[in-house]
């Protein structure tokens, strides 16, 4: 499957470009800067420039499918959110609907669900993400919507906790790693489309995790 990961050099979307590749998936790397190029190459991806501000949608031509894990970052302001992981997603479902990309996986953020239970410094962001998150619902798209808690640079263990929308589990802390491989298995995994997953860390291995009737 050719996929484009839009956020590709992120701190997860570089995770994902490469997990994509060990998995024989054929990861397009999506990146603002052509400086960035060559590390898209390390990781197995084919780069590709795009900017969610400008001109990005000739980078997801011939992609089967589409992550989406880009964001403004916590050193900018809110105007770049609402331009990046707001308006950078919308226009991203847009691109993938106009193009007949069926697949979406989206990576937005735990507290997305519920944006004003948050601190008053993060609603903001959550309520870009948590809009973000609606837009790609309600499009044609066959979406999975991934809320992982907080984030760390741990290892890979392919285990994780899953909750689904209509669960109330909670958990810790879960990795980067262990959310790009969950990106992966969402790929090959039909149950989990039209589904809103919130992540954590856990001892669950990923595929049996991403079943909605366990």
């Amino acid at each position: 499957m050719d996929v484009a990961v839009i956020g590709a050099n992120g701190g997860i979307g570089r995770k994902v470009v490469s997990r994509l590749a060990n998995a024989g998936h054929d990861p397009i790397g999506v990146v603002r800067h052509e400086t960035q190029f060559e590390a898209v190459r390390e990781r197995g991806g084919e780069p590709r420039l795009g900017d969610l501000e400008g001109e990005f949608a000739p980078a997801l031509e011939g992609a089967d499918a589409v992550v989406f894990t880009a964001g403004a970052g916590g050193d900018t302001g809110w105007d770049k959110t609402l331009l990046v992981d707001l308006w950078g997603a919308r226009r991203s479902i847009d691109a993938c609907v106009e193009h007949d990309i069926d697949r979406f996986v989206m990576i937005s953020s735990y507290r997305a669900g519920e944006p004003l239970a948050a601190p008053d410094a993060i609603r903001p962001y959550l309520v870009a993400k948590r809009c973000a998150d609606d837009a790609l619902r309600s499009s044609s798209l066959d979406a999975t919507v991934l809320r992982p808690t907080t984030l760390t640079d741990g290892a890979e263990t392919g285990r994780i906790s899953a909750a689904f929308e209509s669960s109330s589990e909670d958990g810790g802390e879960i990795s980067r790693a262990n959310v790009a491989q969950t990106v992966v298995a969402c790929l090959d995994t039909e149950t989990v489309v039209g589904e809103t997953i919130r992540l954590f860390g856990g001892d669950t291995p990923i595929e049996q995790a991403l079943d909605p009737n366990e």
